[in-house]
């Protein structure tokens, strides 16, 4: 991110120079380095917000100028119409003081005619070079970003389950284990928004949009990351709620025993079809455990406990139906 803005930076200031800058524009090189984001998305939508900025903060400053004499009144005057003019020029969420900084430089200059002037063309140039080059200067590789989401997302998943399960009967260790579980689904919930900006970024990277389609499924498989979460939170408050009602007993012994193979076998078929594989061979190994779980123990408690698992693996199952 710092190599593209320094090159870019570099441009925009020489591409300035080529097009007869008499002074050293600045103004040209200060657009990339307040306009780029991570994404290109983010840096065209700021890039624009500074540049409608400056255009309005000249005018605004320019005019003021040509009919007043700077005083703390007219100052007053221009920072409460510029920054009026900020909640228009904006992105909804924050407002664009670049208006304000804007008429307020030409307002303290002593030539504010000029001083405007220069200011507009050396934004609007380093404005044009930095739209051009951001997208394709060492662009993100969306694609890596959402399959490195979804095997974490796969490791964070398949480890709840385990460690899920091997709490049952333990109360201090359920309780610690539903607070890392609910660590563990918020984490999920931002790869799931992380995933849909990788996707969206797709549309501002020519070089990267041939891999659209493997970006929206790594983005669908991540959302059914986020699902399995849920379930996930579901089963820690479970093996809570049990484990603290009643202590360690033979009935929780045993679901532990019974249903640790099945959280290793749903975590597999989590990691299976996180990567792009088929899970269908671990969901059975699965639901043969927890078949084998139902019939020896057909308790309450003992459904409450496979109820997650179930729905874990319907969700597998539906991701080749």
């Amino acid at each position: 991110m710092a190599a593209r803005i320094l090159v870019i930076t570099v441009l925009c200031w020489q591409t300035a120079l080529w097009a007869g800058a008499d002074q050293p524009p600045v103004f040209a090189a200060i657009v990339p380095l307040l306009s780029l984001r991570g994404d290109s998305a983010s840096s065209l939508a700021a890039l624009l917000l500074r540049i409608l900025g400056v255009m309005a903060g000249v005018a605004l400053g320019v005019t003021v100028v040509h009919f007043f004499r700077p005083s703390t009144a007219v100052l007053a005057l221009v920072i409460a119409l510029a920054l009026l003019c900020g909640t228009v020029i904006s992105s909804g969420t924050a407002l664009n003081v670049q208006v304000a900084v804007t008429s307020l430089l030409v307002f303290a200059n002593p030539s504010p005619d000029s001083y405007g002037f220069a200011r507009l063309w050396e934004n609007a140039l380093g404005g044009a070079v930095t739209a051009v080059l951001a997208p394709v200067l060492w662009p993100r590789n969306p694609r890596r970003e959402a399959a490195a989401l979804a095997r974490e997302s796969a490791g964070d998943l398949a480890e709840g389950l385990v460690r899920s399960t091997r709490a049952i009967g333990s109360p201090d260790a359920a309780r610690a284990n539903r607070t890392a579980v609910q660590a563990e689904a918020d984490r999920l919930r931002r790869y799931g928004v992380q995933a849909r900006e990788a996707e969206r970024a797709m549309r501002f990277n020519p070089l990267r949009r041939h891999h659209r389609t493997d970006v929206t499924d790594l983005g669908d498989r991540i959302d059914r990351a986020a699902q399995a979460a849920t379930h996930l939170l579901t089963l820690a408050a479970e093996v809570e709620s049990v484990t603290v009602r009643h202590g360690p007993t033979p009935t929780l012994s045993r679901a532990r025993t019974s249903l640790l193979p099945v959280a290793e076998a749903t975590g597999r078929a989590l990691e299976a079809l996180l990567t792009g594989r088929d899970p269908g061979e671990d969901t059975a190994v699965a639901r043969a455990g927890l078949a084998r779980y139902a019939k020896s123990d057909t308790a309450p408690v003992a459904v409450l406990l496979r109820t997650p698992f179930a729905k874990i693996l319907d969700l597998c199952d539906g991701s080749h139906s």
